[in-house]
């Protein structure tokens, strides 16, 4: 397999990769169809090395022809390979039509779906059914074998992409294949990595076909895939004379009446990610409590926005949000907070009275889970999840700013034309007080770094690395605060050099 690389794209992106390697390149269509079956059928023995049968389903166009490439390969490797046909041979067309033609001269049978009954043999089932190119709803027969490979329970492995998801959204087409190993080939695709697509597609495997990566000139791709190397280049070492007034002074305001705990969390995790000061304005209530929970932070009890103007004078980054609510004290001091025109983080309730008031935050990172984008931008949660590529531009173009959209594959976009998609993390983190964590650290981070796109990517980056380190004992029962005991060694990234 080849090394992933950070670059995500659209289907037809790869598809105009795939036309550039054969008509720029001269890579024939064939070749790389041989190339595809060829770097699958290794994955799968290197991912199942005790299978001796293995069941190919292919469909009718190029993502059958490399499922035939692969019974083909696997029947000269010694394994008994047998092929599930949904489109007889005499209905390909082109280099589809010549691998299985091929594969029907090395002695292979095709058996035709009967729509019913278990799926042949006892290995690892091959998902060839369609590729990149669906765009509609998944029915009739395709859907009905979907669903038996859903059901088989065995191991499954997907050639580019699982059959019925989108693979520039991550959307479910009606259903979709849940697949064990997806090897992605030319150009890795953005559905894989957001939405359901982290569920369809299991553990992705990257071959690039051997095509030169030159292919890619010119296009800018649909993201980029954050990853640990990024906070090496982004989170350099201290110089040795430095202090905490290099690093700024953050403010978390929220906490009202019974939700201090939230604040406290943002609090606390902005000192982990290493801002020099952090301050919490919250409910009179509660700043006594934080102190003897955190001696650290600077804790002030407020009433209204009269006694959090002073602390907005001494900040230099506003995270606002955190148990915030929506009480007249709430809207009170978050309309002041953002007067201030301090770079400021917004989470939770801070988001849902943004919603109520909209304006634009053109020094602000947001922070909406699916939920509070649905409100920002006067939608639904199922619609922003159908399309999680298009909600966050829609959200980055309404408010402006840098824009966060939680979930799995979580998505990054500032001003820039190319968003960044974060793969780490995991289900553990669908708990409460995973938010408050992160805006804490985004709001740390950008207090050093002075850069609310970087920090935002950074921060969601170091979020999902410490819960994944977290859930090493297991996801179910997995606490915001078990993150912050995991965030110091990712905001000293080993990789980053000492300063000459």
């Amino acid at each position: 397999m080849s090394a992933m690389p950070r670059e995500l794209w659209t289907a037809a992106q790869v598809r105009e990769l795939d036309r550039r390697a054969i008509e720029t390149h001269g890579i024939a269509g064939r070749e790389l169809m041989e190339r595809a079956g060829r770097a699958a059928l290794d994955a799968l023995l290197q991912r199942w090395p005790a299978a001796r049968d293995v069941a190919v389903l292919c469909g009718g166009g190029n993502n059958a022809g490399d499922g035939y490439v692969l019974a083909r390969r696997a029947m000269q490797c010694g394994l008994a390979a047998r092929v599930v046909g949904l489109a007889a041979p005499e209905t390909l067309r082109g280099d589809a039509a010549a691998a299985c033609a091929d594969y029907l001269a090395a002695g292979g049978v095709i058996e035709p779906w009967a729509g019913d009954g278990p799926l042949p043999g006892d290995g690892p089932l091959v998902d060839g059914l369609l590729g990149t190119g669906l765009d509609r709803t998944l029915e009739g027969r395709y859907a009905q074998v979907v669903e038996a490979v859903n059901a088989d329970g065995r191991p499954v492995l997907a050639l580019d992409i699982p059959t019925g998801l989108h693979a520039d959204t991550g959307r479910i087409l009606g259903v979709a294949v849940r697949a064990t190993v997806t090897v992605c080939f030319i150009g890795l695709k953005l559905g894989l990595f957001t939405g359901r697509g982290r569920a369809c597609a299991g553990e992705v495997l990257f071959a690039d076909l051997d095509v030169p990566q030159r292919l890619e000139a010119g296009l800018e791709p649909a993201a980029r895939r954050l990853e640990p190397a990024c906070l090496g280049e982004w989170l350099r070492p201290r110089e040795r004379d430095a202090h905490k007034g290099r690093f700024g002074h953050v403010l978390v305001v929220g906490g009202d009446h019974g939700m201090g705990g939230a604040a406290l969390l943002a609090g606390r995790a902005a000192l982990r990610s290493g801002a020099g000061l952090v301050s919490v304005a919250t409910r009179p209530a509660h700043a006594a409590a934080m102190f003897a929970a955190q001696p650290e932070l600077m804790c002030r009890g407020v009433e209204g926005p009269r006694e959090l103007e002073p602390l907005l004078e001494r900040a230099t980054v506003l995270v606002a949000g955190p148990g915030l609510g929506r009480s007249g004290w709430a809207q009170e001091l978050l309309a002041v907070a953002l007067d201030s025109g301090l770079p400021c983080i917004l989470d939770a309730d801070a988001l849902n009275l943004l919603s109520e008031h909209p304006r634009r935050i053109s020094r602000g990172v947001l922070t909406p889970h699916p939920g509070e984008a649905a409100r920002l931008l006067d939608s639904t949660a199922a619609e922003v999840e159908a399309d999680r590529p298009a909600a966050l531009r829609a959200l980055q173009s309404r408010f402006g700013g840098v824009v966060l959209l939680k979930g799995a594959g979580t998505l990054v976009a500032g001003a820039g034309p190319v968003p960044w998609l974060c793969g780490a993390g995991n289900p553990g983190m669908a708990s409460g007080g995973m938010g408050d964590v992160l805006s804490g650290l985004i709001g740390g981070l950008a207090a050093q770094l002075q850069d609310l796109e970087r920090a935002a990517c950074a921060g969601v980056l170091v979020h999902a690395l410490a819960a994944d380190d977290a859930a090493a004992h297991g996801e179910r029962g997995l606490a915001a605060g078990d993150l912050l005991q995991h965030v110091r060694p990712w905001v000293n990234p080993r990789a980053a050099h000492p300063p000459a």
